[in-house]
């Protein structure tokens, strides 16, 4: 019902802007809602920026405190202490997660992958404050960890609860997802195209227009909140590498299989820790990996954290090559222990470290055995941590354009293509290895698969391809009321059973059609009988009525075919509660519809 300003301007107010949010919300609906989108992306990006440089100062000031020197010097600390640190960060966590988790255990890159595949992108305030907090304890306290896996986590949380918060499309709430990922790598080396390529390589599984535009304004954004705070110093200190000769290409070679190789075992000891450890309970896990941590931390204090001081010194090619075996070996243990163990940290960065950590070693045993070929340690470490990050997660493309804008030389491009695709290849082909977070999830028993359809169902929200000609009318309705159902035309009469105020599962849908030809047919017959009725049950007419369910206005085309399949019917009405405790109804979906929007597309 209309609302009059005079009697009532402020529930006038509320009707307008409701209406209003309303035709924002139907046009994000479409898979091509580009100026909307965008500008959802640049607030994306601020917002997960933001948090993101919170969650940094978090981590860096505390470790400043607890650390003596540096952020990161936990090599000053005591053995003890070296052991401790681990530990308490594991029982800390432990607890925060007995009495908040709520049964959420997996966070990070995977835990997004999840929720986009099966959820449509939601994400929970709960998880966002599970993975600031937890992470930060895991870093702090030494776990062998990265902040980039939680980084993601923490902007694709904040563009879910943002689309949320605005009650917009599910199919807009997963651009804001993808956002928000490329916005946590963005933020993180102060790479934005590395951003977009993971979020879409990762993430979202797909390139489209209709997400590369929001993406890519959300990393920018998200990278100028990053160095403002922090300036433009790089995550990593890349000192100026010689790049290698053709000659050296047999070499380039090799070290993409010895990447691929080292991938693909790490992937199997995460997968094989994780199975394993299923029979234990969360809490002992995790105090399980304190130990194991803390043990390592005490001989080799380097693997602690996120290590990124030490990569600078392995790029600067300073570490000796006795110290980066060690270090290799040391690491990957202590990083399956903590990611396979459950603790909520990210992946990305000891990936790294373990590509640099390889590639340094391949370059100063080339130094060694051809030392004419003059090979720069520095120069294979960095295509180490490439080739490793890119057959590690699958993410080829994101692991070359981080490489690029790290180093800003193009010339690391041709090299760098060579050692990850070889890399990808040995990983996925020789030894049959999804990625990392693929690995983390089928341990979990959830398993992702997305096809075409699927990809293109997602991308529509119900919004854009209803039927908005439908009018909800009662199951009994006098005659002489039924000529005022058609004065706007309607292609669709929604039934709902007298018995019940608001609208059931067993509500019909009936074409208007019908009605015109049963009333066309039955004034002929009360001619001919002369009897005339006056009430008509609609739900007792002889027409063709179809079993009907409802479905929000938020809702994926995605969503609705799974709700016609799992009810067996052939429409939805979509609906959306404007009011406490009022739903309005928007329009009609079909099964024919939904077909034909995928055809079009």
């Amino acid at each position: 019902m209309a609302l009059n300003k005079n009697n009532n301007p402020v529930l006038w107010v509320s009707q307008k802007l409701s209406l209003h949010l309303d035709k924002h919300r139907i046009h994000l609906s479409r898979p091509d809602a580009l100026i909307q989108l965008t500008f959802l992306g640049l607030l994306t990006g601020i917002l997960a920026g933001g948090v993101i440089v919170l969650f940094r100062m978090l981590v860096e000031e505390s470790q400043g405190v607890l650390l003596p020197g540096n952020s990161e010097n936990y090599e000053a600390l005591s053995i003890e202490a070296r052991f401790l640190f681990p530990v308490i960060g594991s029982l800390i966590i432990a607890v925060v997660f007995h009495f908040f988790s709520k049964g959420i255990h997996v966070l990070g890159v995977a835990r997004v992958i999840e929720r986009m595949a099966f959820h449509q992108g939601y994400l929970t305030l709960r998880g966002f404050l599970l993975q600031f907090f937890g992470a930060a304890v895991a870093i702090i306290s030494g776990h062998s960890v990265g902040r980039e896996g939680p980084n993601v986590f923490l902007g694709a949380a904040s563009g879910s609860l943002l689309g949320q918060f605005l009650t917009l499309p599910n199919n807009s709430i997963r651009t804001l997802v993808g956002c928000g990922t490329a916005a946590g790598i963005a933020a993180s080396f102060d790479t934005p195209l590395a951003g977009v390529i993971f979020s879409l390589e990762v993430v979202m599984m797909e390139y489209t227009l209709a997400a590369f535009l929001p993406i890519t304004i959300a990393a920018g954004s998200a990278t100028m909140v990053s160095i403002f705070v922090f300036g433009n110093e790089p995550a990593f200190v890349v000192p100026h590498i010689q790049q290698g000769a053709l000659t050296q290409l047999p070499l380039v070679i090799l070290l993409g299989l010895l990447a691929g190789t080292l991938s693909a075992f790490f992937i199997h000891l995460l997968q094989s820790v994780a199975h394993h450890s299923r029979t234990l309970g969360f809490t002992t896990k995790i105090m399980l990996s304190g130990v194991i941590v803390g043990l390592i931390a005490s001989m080799m204090p380097a693997v602690m954290g996120i290590g990124y001081d030490t990569v600078s010194q392995m790029l600067a090619g300073e570490i000796a090559l006795n110290i980066l075996l060690l270090l290799l070996l040391l690491k990957l243990l202590a990083t399956v222990a903590s990611i396979g163990l459950g603790i909520p940290g990210g992946s990305i960065g000891p990936v790294l470290f373990l590509g640099a950590c390889l590639g340094g070693s391949f370059g100063l045993i080339v130094r060694l055995i051809f030392p004419e070929l003059q090979a720069d340690a520095g120069f294979y470490s960095l295509l180490g941590m490439g080739a490793v990050m890119g057959a590690s997660l699958q993410a080829p493309l994101a692991a070359l354009t981080a490489m690029m804008e790290l180093t800003h030389s193009p010339q690391i491009i041709m090299p760098g293509m060579i050692a990850i695709v070889i890399a990808n290849l040995t990983a996925s082909e020789v030894f049959r290895k999804k990625s990392l977070f693929l690995s983390v999830l089928e341990a979990s028993d959830v398993n992702v698969y997305t096809n075409p359809i699927t990809q293109t169902l997602r991308r529509i929200g119900v919004a854009s391809v209803m039927n908005k000609a439908v009018i909800q009318v009662a199951a009994s309705i006098e005659l002489e009321r039924v000529e005022s159902l058609f004065k706007d035309n309607p292609k669709w009469l929604l039934i709902e059973d007298k018995n019940h105020q608001h609208l059931q599962s067993n509500t019909q849908l009936m074409p208007a059609i019908e009605l015109v030809k049963y009333l066309e047919s039955s004034k002929q017959e009360s001619v001919e009988e002369e009897s005339i009725k006056k009430e008509l049950d609609l739900l007792e007419i002889p027409a063709k009525r179809m079993d009907i369910a409802s479905i929000h206005l938020q809702a994926t085309l995605e969503e609705a075919l799974n709700k016609l399949d799992k009810h067996n019917i052939d429409a939805l009405y979509v609906e959306r509660m404007s009011a406490p405790g009022i739903m309005r109804l928007y329009g009609v979906i079909t099964r024919a519809q939904i077909e034909s929007a995928y055809q079009l597309k």
